[in-house]
């Protein structure tokens, strides 16, 4: 039986020797993960077309990718550029790029970003580890966003986030479950403006104790009309890949948001440290059959078109 089509609605593209990404220059002190220098590689749109090529992925969505902060627009210019390029197939075919929306000039980068045909929306990590908490929290990498403090509660950011409403742009929501009363009061005060909620709200703490805030977060945001949901970045949990876990937080997320409000994705090349790409989304695959045709193809391609704009 031939594959329904799918949409991968967050990967990643970088090229090493053309462009800056601060992050992605492994130290063995501060790695985020065990195997982080197999990511210091470039990876360009024909290493994931080559990851695509057995799962029917006929459009995809690029998330921002820490490029260089003192440039971002750059980076869109530089995807435009790829995705307008005869040999990507029209890949990224969505553009989420950055912005800090916590600096009062950032409404000249927004205008910068929105010259390009692919730009979709915004991403500015949120997800954030109070101060002293750091030990009570097993989480790879939690408090690499502490640099800028708890945005949430930064004035400036607050009031220039209606700026995406002007600019036409959505907002890919990356947050820690228990940030959700910040989290959901900021998609409350603006019905206006789409949101995604990124990776699956980030169920890292995979305890009893930690999954039942999970799903009670989860239970807020589906809540609220304006909100989707990227089923994706499982494989970045301490443990990596757990097959059964996964499967478990694929099934309640749909239970919860339902099959109409899921997205599917990837998060290549980062969890293609976890995982090979077949195994993320046969997983996806698996995990959806008991729903019919229709709710399969709104999972794997026509919410992502839906809420991308493609």
């Amino acid at each position: 039986m031939e594959k329904i089509t799918a949409v991968d609605a967050h990967h990643h593209l970088w090229d090493l020797e053309e462009n800056s990404y601060p992050w992605l220059v492994s130290n063995p002190e501060t790695d985020p993960f065990e195997n982080f220098s197999d990511l210091c590689r470039s990876y360009r749109v024909g290493d994931f077309l080559a990851d695509t090529a057995r799962q029917q992925i006929v459009k995809s969505v690029h998330v921002q990718a820490e490029y260089d902060e003192a440039d971002p627009i750059a980076e869109t210019a530089w995807l435009q550029r790829v995705a307008d390029a005869p040999e990507s197939g029209g890949f990224p075919h969505a553009i989420v790029a950055w912005g800090d929306l916590s600096q009062p000039d950032v409404e000249a980068i927004l205008e910068g970003h929105r010259e390009y045909a692919n730009l979709r929306g915004l991403r500015q990590m949120l997800n954030h580890t109070p101060p002293g908490t750091e030990d009570a929290v097993d989480v790879e990498g939690a408090n690499v966003l502490d640099k800028q403090g708890n945005l949430l509660e930064n004035e400036v950011f607050l009031r220039n986030f209606s700026l995406l409403r002007k600019y036409d742009l959505s907002f890919d929501l990356q947050i820690f479950p228990w940030q959700t009363e910040a989290g959901a009061s900021l998609v409350a005060a603006h019905p206006d403006i789409s949101f995604i909620l990124n990776h699956t709200l980030m169920p890292f703490d995979r305890s009893e104790q930690g999954l039942g805030i999970w799903r009670r977060a989860l239970e807020t945001y589906a809540g609220l009309p304006n909100v989707v949901i990227k089923v994706s970045g499982l494989g970045m949990a301490p443990g990596g890949w757990d097959e059964a876990m996964n499967r478990r937080l694929v099934g309640e997320t749909i239970e919860v948001f339902g099959p109409g409000r899921c997205l599917f994705a990837s998060n290549f090349p980062v969890d293609r440290l976890m995982s090979d790409y077949d195994t993320v989304w046969d997983m996806f695959r698996a995990v959806i059959t008991e729903f019919s045709a229709d709710e399969q193809a709104a999972m794997l391609r026509t919410n992502a078109e839906r809420s991308y704009r493609i």
